[in-house]
């Protein structure tokens, strides 16, 4: 398969979102790159490049994993295909101080 035709790819195993290597609308089929493997998920939203799409549901509060890491929670659900950003993601990075 032509990398021309890879819209996300994983970064991680562990990783539950997948960063979008071009912009992608609402209602888009894009193939995610998984490693070794090709999954193709549809985008609910519109999805900004190098943003974040969810790659199956992220329960409120879990972790979002990206790099194989904890990047932040979830603050609400999050669905397959969801675009994964601030709206819905509190990040790990961005905390200040207690």
């Amino acid at each position: 398969m032509s990398a021309r035709n890879i819209g996300a790819i994983r970064l991680d195993g562990c990783d539950n979102v997948a960063t979008v290597l071009r912009p992608v609308e609402s209602g888009e089929a894009i193939r995610v790159r998984c490693g070794l493997e090709v999954i193709e998920i549809i985008a609910v939203h519109a999805i900004p490049l190098c943003h974040k799409i969810s790659l199956g549901p992220i329960a409120a509060g879990a972790d979002v994993m990206k790099y194989g890491q904890p990047i932040g929670r979830a603050s609400a659900s999050i669905a397959v295909g969801h675009h994964v950003h601030i709206h819905n993601m509190r990040s790990a990075r961005a905390r200040s101080a207690p």
